[in-house]
């Protein structure tokens, strides 16, 4: 009897860049012990060189790191690859200091200390809205003038193509389907975000501000708020 072949699924890969070595490595130890494959990098100019290197599934990073901060290094990893999700870690718990991090791109935001099985959890969450996002819904929207392709995750004007990341790309598919009709924003929040608290409130408005920047060329084409309620995206080509 022919013994079937052992099919060995791959593990997640993550980036993990935390300046406090006794913290990395218990980190680091626990998160292999759930079965992910981690690289733990000292300081921000290691990450960075790290992740240049090779291709991970999410970066965790703590914001305050010796020659380059998180921050910084979430910008620049951005930049290389604007779909990977971003996990801070941080000491700070100013609103101030989280609405930072989700201006340059945060995914999720914990403030230290918290337990390991939580951030495992945030990853969890993270990564089952990564494989969520290929969904059946329309692969392409006309937008006035712009053509918006969420497979390629671009919004296209004049020739001029612009780069969406994963959570633009999400709020603005989510916007489409409910063209100029509420788009709830509990709803969004929970889709998208998982949780409707606070802070992933606050970082929601803060990808429609940047959606309404990409979107400026064509007078057409708004997205306003609905006091109380939550957004709406006006769209006469898809009513």
């Amino acid at each position: 009897m022919r013994k079937k072949k052992a099919v060995t699924e791959e593990k997640v890969k993550i980036l993990l860049c935390e300046d406090d070595e006794n913290l990395g490595m218990l980190l680091r130890e626990y998160m292999q012990a759930k079965g992910y494959d981690v690289d733990l990098c000292p300081d921000g100019e290691v990450g960075l060189q790290t992740f240049i290197a090779a291709k991970y599934d999410v970066c965790i990073l703590d914001v305050m790191m010796p020659k380059k901060d998180g921050y910084t290094l979430a910008m620049e990893i951005r930049q290389i690859n604007s779909d990977v999700p971003v996990i801070f870690l941080t000491a700070k718990n100013l609103k101030e200091d989280i609405l930072e991090g989700f201006h340059v791109g945060a995914d999720d935001y914990i403030t230290k200390p918290f337990s390991m099985e939580e951030l495992v959890m945030r990853i969890e969450a993270i990564l089952r809205r990564v494989k969520g996002k290929v969904s059946k819904a329309t692969k392409s929207y006309q937008l006035g003038r712009y053509m918006f392709d969420t497979q390629k995750q671009t919004l296209t004007i004049d020739n001029n193509v612009i780069k969406l990341t994963t959570k633009e790309n999400e709020l603005l598919s989510l916007l489409c389907s409910h063209a100029n009709s509420i788009l709830q924003r509990d709803f969004t929040l929970k889709t998208i975000w998982i949780d409707d608290n606070y802070f992933n409130a606050r970082s929601m408005d803060v990808y429609i501000t940047k959606l309404r920047k990409h979107l400026k060329e064509d007078s057409n084409i708004e997205i306003i708020n609905i006091h109380g309620k939550g957004y709406k995206l006006i769209a006469p080509d898809l009513d």
